[in-house]
């Protein structure tokens, strides 16, 4: 793991904590007095002394130097090769990086604050990044080679560093000033084309950085719709022939779920990253005999757990993150209604692992990202009307956290009277996530009306703010993050940089899942978790 030594001024800190730079940049931050000269990169934030200057700017040469905030008002910025101006209003300030630095097109990135105008640039410096000011463009991220540095305007303030995507541009400014070369195409191959299959091809077209060679299903023609985005990729009937195909990187395995262990041992046997479909797989031993094995083979296995990045869930979790809620204690999460099930797999139990297992995989994954690290678990399951499939009509399953919080999940075939989908108490207010009954009225070519419904849960809820003193407030959700975690998998594989999914994390949903379902087969005794 690359080493940043981070300088900063006691009296004024700026820097993030070291765990944030390890979880959002894959990078080993120290914070340091002065610079020791065995480490990667040196990040300057706060007012450095001058006998630490006099060691950066010997160093400079050898490791690469940016320096941000206060520094920037010293002779650094004369190494650095810029000259600094006035400062700007407050205002939410508008950043482009060029491509290097930019790889999977996140786009601009926003952050409120201040910034002080570059005046002059020396003819050697490389700009990496842009600020826009009213209708003009200012440097605000630069390299100069010439002398090892560096300059970062917007870092002036400890607010900046909350934002994750700042941590990951500064790791990308250090592995560009470093010359590492930029990775080729990560080759990515489909096995099983089902509608999620489809759903991954798209997302490999839109991310720089993917790129489709081959796709697997037993069926020809979906074959050859997944061609119609991608007509380079080569086809494949059998599974372990495509595994054996040497220009496939990664391998996302998009069938069933009791097959989940088996294609993951299978993939990562065959020295290839692994991408699987939740669940990971049916118990929590094949869950760790994955994780082992990726570790061994030294590639990636993760889950594609595509509902942390819901809107609607996104928004409870900004209303926690801002402290809003105060301490949350108490959450409720619901989906369902009433009417039959599927009659495919998702409704046979040996399959599907069972109705707790196919929704809550998405569900109890919010849950433990949201609470934190469960350790007990009661369940309950209903068979009473849809005896043609074996999941069962109504399951509730109860997940008590290390901190005394409680969350229940509910997932119903039999709700003629639908719940919210969110119910989140908190000590300072409450948050409720009531699900919407879309519909589109069109007209028929014979001019009648046509109406559908869709069903709420392609939908994301709508989500509201309750404060103590009765008030209630509409709460915005977030843009749309699409394709977040294929440009997260392209980085982790390509740049090194963490996931906000672990394969550690999607074992722990599937310990979950696992001791409901003993528990409900225990009258809804209460199941420990190690």
């Amino acid at each position: 793991m690359p080493k940043l030594e981070i300088i900063d001024d006691a009296a004024r800190p700026l820097a993030p904590d070291t765990q944030s730079w390890a979880a959002h940049t894959g990078l080993e931050a120290e914070l340091v007095q002065a610079p020791s000269g065995a480490a990667d990169g040196v990040l300057v934030l706060g007012q450095p002394s001058s006998e630490v200057i006099a060691q950066l700017t010997q160093t400079a040469g050898d490791i690469p130097v940016l320096v941000a905030g206060p520094g920037l008002g010293t002779d650094l910025a004369e190494l650095a090769g810029v000259a600094i101006g006035p400062e700007s209003p407050e205002h939410e300030m508008r950043l482009r990086l060029v491509p290097q630095l930019d790889p999977r097109s996140e786009g601009d990135l926003l952050l409120r604050g201040t910034v002080p105008t570059i005046t002059t640039l020396a003819d050697d410096v490389q700009v990496l990044g842009e600020v826009h000011l009213g209708l003009d463009r200012h440097a605000f991220l630069t390299w100069r080679a010439s002398s090892g540095c560096g300059a970062l305007t917007v870092a002036g303030h400890a607010g900046a560093w909350s934002n994750p995507r700042l941590l990951r541009t500064v790791a990308r400014w250090l592995r560009h000033c470093r010359g590492e070369p930029p990775a080729r195409p990560l080759r990515v191959g489909l096995l099983g084309y089902g509608a999620i299959g489809h759903e991954h091809n798209r997302a490999v077209q839109a991310v720089p950085g993917l790129e489709l060679v081959a796709v697997c299903d037993q069926n020809p023609e979906r074959i050859e719709v997944a061609r119609g985005l991608a007509p380079q990729a080569r086809g494949y009937t059998d599974g372990m022939e495509m595994l054996q195909d040497p220009d496939v990187d990664l391998v996302v395995v998009s069938t069933p779920p009791n097959s989940h262990h088996r294609w993951a041992m299978d993939v990562l046997g065959a020295g290839k990253h692994v991408v699987l479909e939740k669940p990971m797989a049916l118990t929590a031993k094949q869950c760790d005999e994955v994780i082992a094995r990726s570790r061994e083979m030294q590639r990636v296995a993760v889950v594609y757990q595509n509902r942390r990045w819901d809107r609607d869930y996104l928004a409870i979790r900004s209303l926690r993150d801002s402290g809003a809620l105060g301490d949350v204690f108490h959450v409720e999460t619901f989906v369902g209604g009433y009417g039959h099930p599927c009659n495919y797999w998702h409704s046979d139990a040996g399959v599907s692992g069972g109705a707790i297992f196919d929704w809550g995989s998405h569900y109890l994954d919010q849950l433990l990202d949201l609470l934190g690290q469960p350790v007990s678990v009661s369940a309950r399951n209903h068979k009473r009307v849809w005896l043609d499939v074996t999941n069962a009509d109504h399951s509730r399953v109860t997940v008590t956290f290390a901190d005394g919080c409680e969350a229940t999940f509910i997932h119903s075939d039999l709700a003629a009277a639908i719940k919210p989908k969110y119910y989140v108490l908190g000590t300072s207010g409450a948050a409720v996530g009531e699900w919407q009954h879309e519909r589109i009225v069109s007209a028929t070519d014979i001019g009648t009306v046509h109406e559908h419904r869709f069903a709420p849960a392609d939908a994301p809820a709508r989500i509201r703010f309750f404060a103590p003193d009765g008030s209630l407030t509409e709460v915005a959700l977030p843009d749309p993050q699409e394709f977040a975690f294929h440009r997260e998998l392209a980085a982790l594989v390509l740049e090194g940089l963490p996931m906000s999914v672990t394969a550690e994390q999607s074992r722990q949903v599937v310990a979950v899942m696992e001791a409901a379902e003993r528990s409900a087969l225990a009258d809804g005794e209460s199941v420990g978790l190690s």
